[in-house]
């Protein structure tokens, strides 16, 4: 079967395999239990729809596709605080279960950075992979009469409560950030513009298609199909340079004038507790993924783009970005809970 090249290929790779009822599963402690996941389950930590969600699903089917596991990964939601649930159930109640991945972005660790995960911080996960980059973007209906990030600038310069925005995510959230820069690339108070939280960028999306909020700031990759539909245009999407297809036409903040960056990270972290053999086969297994033929296209279509770090290494980027990110909470003025 094609799973077991695959498993081959990883133990090639100096990670230990050991197939279930096979033994090796004696013993008492975690890394004495079969690495290879028998019941694999990704967690989204938002509604179904939005970024979360195709993180896991890029996962579920590559692993699939690639045959690197002999079930397919189960995707479940745990939607909360836009990833505060996830965490805290993955801490708190399953710390050692080498079934479980969890969906990270860059929201996540702007959430961290501002205390929203409680007693949690980014070191009380084992992070195991990056796979894609997404960015940030402002998007209306097709319908709207606003063509440009201008246009939405002039409009908000006029009256900030003008229009009401709307995003997957609170007051301090990433996609809330998009929205208060925007604001203030406008010169006005980001805490006069109007904005409306939804339980992920799914919610959000159907509340712009039904007329509840006039502008979505969102990510890229999760109005690929909308955008596609003609149903939506996105103003503005804020990388250094267009994107390629099926993004070439929308225009960036940067050429119209407005000096908004706003990269997202996407990957998978797992429990403080998961043995090293566990850890370090969801490690190998996504290396094997990362490198695998084909694998850049699959990412495409899930509208990410290209980043691959895992393990050690990304623990380290995510140690770089937490300060950062720890930076922008403060310039925002963003209360961190005591």
């Amino acid at each position: 079967m094609k799973w077991f090249a695959q498993l081959a290929q990883l133990a090639a790779l100096g990670t230990p395999i050991l197939l279930a009822g096979c033994g090796g599963s004696s013993g008492s402690s975690a890394d004495a239990i079969d690495p290879v996941p028998e019941r694999p389950e990704c967690i989204a930590p938002s509604a179904p729809g939005g970024g979360f969600d195709l993180t896991c699903k890029l996962a579920q089917k590559g692993y699939q596709e690639f045959g690197l596991l002999p079930v397919p990964i189960r995707v479940t939601y745990q939607p909360g605080g836009i990833g505060a649930v996830a965490m805290n159930t993955i801490v708190a109640q399953r710390p050692a279960d080498n079934n479980v991945i969890v969906t990270f972005s860059g929201g996540s660790l702007l959430n961290l950075a501002q205390g929203k995960f409680g007693r949690y911080t980014e070191t009380d996960v084992r992070w195991v992979a990056a796979v894609g980059i997404d960015y940030g973007m402002i998007a209306v209906r097709a319908d709207s009469p606003l063509q440009s990030l201008g246009d939405l600038v002039a409009l908000l310069q006029k009256d900030p409560t003008a229009v009401v925005f709307g995003a997957g995510g609170t007051v301090g959230s990433q996609d809330w950030m998009k929205s208060a820069m925007v604001a203030r690339a406008a010169g006005v108070d980001y805490r006069a513009m109007r904005y409306v939280p939804f339980e992920g960028g799914g919610e959000a999306q159907i509340a712009l298609l039904g007329g509840h909020i006039q502008v979505f700031s969102g990510d890229i990759a999760e109005v690929q199909g909308i955008l596609e539909s003609g149903r939506l245009r996105v103003l503005a999407v804020m990388s250094g340079e267009r994107l390629p297809s099926p993004y070439e036409a929308v225009p960036t903040a940067l050429e119209q004038g407005y000096d908004l960056s706003w990269p997202i990270l996407r990957g998978y972290y797992t429990g403080p507790n998961v043995g090293d053999e566990a850890y370090r086969w969801w490690v190998k297994s996504f290396d094997t993924l990362l490198a695998s033929d084909g694998f850049a296209e699959l990412r495409a279509e899930f509208g990410m783009f290209p980043f691959a770090k895992t393990g050690a290494e990304l623990a380290a980027d995510i140690e770089e970005r937490m300060v950062r990110y720890r930076a922008l909470v403060e310039e925002f003025g963003l209360d961190r809970p005591e």
